[in-house]
């Protein structure tokens, strides 16, 4: 399946302009959508730099100019009027996503929205939206460019022949789909969320080094990364929150460890602060 010939999205940050970059490279006339001017133009050059970095590796079909040609950065979501698929990647807050959606609802009447959500309900995200069978989730894996993995995420109001268009981008992207129901974490998220508070309780228990706990999933389980490294790519305030959401909706099982919230407090992200398990 082709991809809509103009694709938004919405948010500009490492996630935003990743899936931005994704869909440049597989095609796609992009718009790129920001609260403000200044910030849609730094979004932009976030793009532009990925594209760039792409071509040098020999990992973009064309050139990083021309894809550089079929993007536009806006400051309102009065710019996707076009659009027949639009991207929320805002950060992970209900109201907030809500609020982004509705606009978007509003501006882009004809398009597809797509909830870029790791964790939370794409069901409850749909209750601010006067049709909320347009939603499904699209949930893409950092970085974006050259991960191979995007989750499709169905509420029990998202339209039915929705799913396999979707699929039928993800490959259009020259990734690989998996379609789960709208459930707590998902598939990847929940799995992925119990794997690290499981290693970040050894650590604090003493049974091994941060290193030592992430080499034996790399090396015994063939993990690219360890789930420790993978916090501090991902962000431990992410993964905090994610924790938070899961531990409410599922149980203590996903409480957050104390070495995870002493952590953040202190200001140790990972690897966007420069300290998290690991020194960056």
């Amino acid at each position: 399946m082709t991809l809509p010939a103009e694709v938004g999205v919405v948010g500009g940050g490492r996630m935003g302009a990743g899936i931005a970059h994704a869909f440049l490279a597989a095609g796609a006339r992009v718009t790129l959508v920001e609260s403000s001017a200044d910030l849609a133009l730094a979004a932009a050059g976030r793009v532009a730099q990925s594209l760039q970095r792409a071509a040098e590796r020999g990992t973009l079909t064309g050139t990083a100019e021309e894809a550089r040609h079929r993007l536009r950065a806006a400051d309102g979501p009065a710019a996707l009027s076009g659009c027949g698929l639009v991207v929320e990647a805002v950060p992970e807050d209900t109201d907030l996503k809500q609020a982004v959606l509705r606009s978007v609802e509003v501006a882009a009447p004809d398009a597809v929205l797509a909830t870029n959500t790791s964790s939370l309900s794409v069901d409850r995200l749909a209750d601010a939206l006067t049709r909320p069978e347009r939603l499904l989730g699209l949930h893409f894996f950092n970085p974006v460019p050259v991960s191979d993995l995007v989750e499709v995420v169905v509420g029990p109001r998202t339209a039915t022949d929705l799913v396999g268009r979707a699929e039928g981008w993800v490959a259009a992207l020259g990734k690989t789909a998996v379609t789960v129901t709208d459930s707590p974490g998902f598939a990847s998220s929940r799995l992925g969320v119990a794997l690290a508070l499981e290693a970040m309780r050894m650590l604090e228990e003493g049974v091994a080094s941060a290193a030592d706990i992430d080499t034996a999933m790399t090396l015994g389980y063939r993990h690219p990364t360890g789930p420790l490294r993978t916090t501090d790519l991902v962000g431990l305030d992410v993964r905090l929150a994610i924790a938070e959401h899961l531990a409410r909706e599922l149980g203590p099982r996903f409480e957050p460890p104390a070495v995870l919230r002493d952590k953040v407090a202190a200001g140790h992200l990972g690897r966007k602060t420069g300290q998290g398990f690991y020194s960056w």
